[in-house]
This record gives structure tokens, C-alpha cells and sequence, in this order.
């Protein structure tokens, strides 16, 4: 892939830009798909962008539901057709006592990470308020079904479920569209959530905020394209779309925002 593709992106998005670049070439060396591990939505659209303007292969995202967050890709030569089934993942169920005690996202994911999981061995985690369930690459579920039998304090038994059994998640993401001064953190998530620029900055530095599933703590870092930010304590935004610029320089926005 030639010096320029670099330059669209960030330089911390450089190792990823590589492994695409790789995933590419083996298609098209190999002539036989290639599945990538479950990508949160900026990097689908690196995948997207890279692999529109670079080959003539094709593409499919799935993450185990329609409307999935995060996604495992299939890239493919013109010959293959590719089923669900090909995306190798699994649904599971954490079972526990939901008569004395809750769970939460954060405990689930934090469990799963403990447990030694790569953030890309596994999808979304979903709950309709009382039930959870995640989605994994089927070669993990075996090592995780056996590993995992808490979460925080709570005892649990994790067990696979077919898709006809997905719940109806409770947080749904609502649509709005702004204007902002600057693609800033601080920003964007004081303007979001109407606090002072002050407290937008300090969540940020004392690490309250993620972009894209990683701690920022810098609040003049520059948003892009389908990040995802989430801030501990007020919800999570994403950039859906730039829309150009009012008469007086501000940016348009469409997000994705869940409010706590």
C-alpha cells in the first residue's frame, strides 16, 4: 500500500492500516477469504476505505445482529458468497441470580478482559436491563465458557444460546444532529451534553473518557469518522457523519448518542 494511504489517518492507526494492507494481500495471493477478528466501527471504515480503493475484492460486516457495533469482517474474492454462518460467532447468556443482584457493562467487559480476552475476541455485549449476553468468536467460547464462573462477586454459568433467543438491548442510540467549534474532545462532549468546556476537559484528563474502547486522556485530541467516545457517568457519542460547514465555520455533525 503506497506512503499516501497513511496520511487520510492517524499515525496511531498505522499498525492497523499494515494488517489490512496484509489481509488484502492474501486474498487476492491465496484466492480464499479471510476473516478478521470482531473491529469496532472506525476500524471497519479503514477497512472499508482501504480495501475499496485498493483491490477488487469484496466485503461483509456482521457482529452476530443486525445492528451490531462491533463486527467481524469477511473479505472475499468476486467468487465467494458468504453465509452468517462463515462469521464464526457465537451468542452466549450470562446466567445468574437476577432476583438478589445486578450486572453491569462494565463489570461484564472487565470479567472478560481479566479473563485474558483480546478486546477483538469478542462482539457486543448486550441487556435488556435484566438479561445479558455476548457475542464471541467461536474459537474462544470454549476457553471462556470454562474460565469465567464470577463477575465482580457474583457467581455465573455462561451458555450458549441460538439467535432466535437475542434479546432487544435497552440502550438504543437517538440521532442528533449540531454544530461545533472544533472536532475536539472537550468539545464535543461538553456541547453533547451541555457542561462547561472546564468540566468536558477535566473527565477527559483525569481519564473518564474512551475513544474507541481505549482511556484518552489528551482533550484536544481531534475526533474522526465513526469514533466512539464513551464518558463514565453520562453516555457514549459517536461521529456518524461531517457534514461540511455553517456560514460562520463551525462543523456540522450527525451522532449517534446514548444518554445515561
Amino acid at each position: 500500500m503506497n506512503e499516501n494511504v497513511y496520511q487520510h489517518f492517524r499515525p496511531e492507526e498505522r499498525p492497523f492500516i499494515d494488517a489490512v494492507s496484509d489481509w488484502l494481500e492474501q486474498v487476492e495471493s491465496q484466492y480464499a477469504p479471510y476473516l478478521t477478528n470482531f473491529l469496532d466501527p472506525r476500524q471497519a471504515y479503514i477497512l472499508e476505505v482501504l480495501t475499496r480503493e485498493n483491490s477488487d475484492l469484496k466485503f461483509m460486516f456482521f457482529g452476530g445482529y443486525e445492528q451490531a457495533e462491533r463486527c467481524r469482517c469477511m473479505i472475499y474474492p468476486e467468487y465467494y458468497e458468504p453465509t452468517k454462518d462463515d462469521f464464526e460467532i457465537i451468542m452466549i447468556e450470562i446466567k445468574y441470580p437476577q432476583k438478589f443482584t445486578e450486572l453491569s457493562h462494565g463489570k461484564v467487559l472487565g470479567t472478560l478482559m481479566s479473563a485474558g480476552m483480546k478486546r477483538d475476541y469478542f462482539g457486543d455485549i448486550i441487556s435488556d436491563g435484566e438479561r445479558w449476553q455476548v457475542f464471541l468468536a467461536r474459537e474462544t467460547s470454549n476457553y471462556i465458557e470454562s474460565q469465567i464462573t464470577k463477575v465482580g462477586r457474583v457467581t455465573v454459568h455462561l451458555e450458549e444460546k441460538s439467535y432466535t433467543e437475542i434479546i432487544v438491548p435497552k440502550d438504543s442510540w437517538a440521532e442528533e444532529s449540531t454544530t461545533v467549534s472544533s472536532l475536539r474532545l472537550d468539545v464535543i462532549i461538553s456541547t453533547v451534553y451541555n457542561i462547561s468546556r472546564q468540566r468536558s476537559k477535566q473527565l477527559v484528563e483525569t481519564g473518564k473518557a474512551k475513544v474507541n474502547w481505549s482511556v484518552n486522556e489528551r482533550s484536544d485530541y481531534l475526533l474522526d469518522l465513526l469514533d466512539v467516545v464513551s464518558i463514565r457517568g453520562f453516555g457514549r457519542i459517536q461521529i456518524r457523519a461531517i457534514e461540511g460547514k455553517t456560514k460562520k465555520e463551525k462543523i456540522r455533525l450527525r451522532l449517534g448518542v446514548l444518554r445515561k
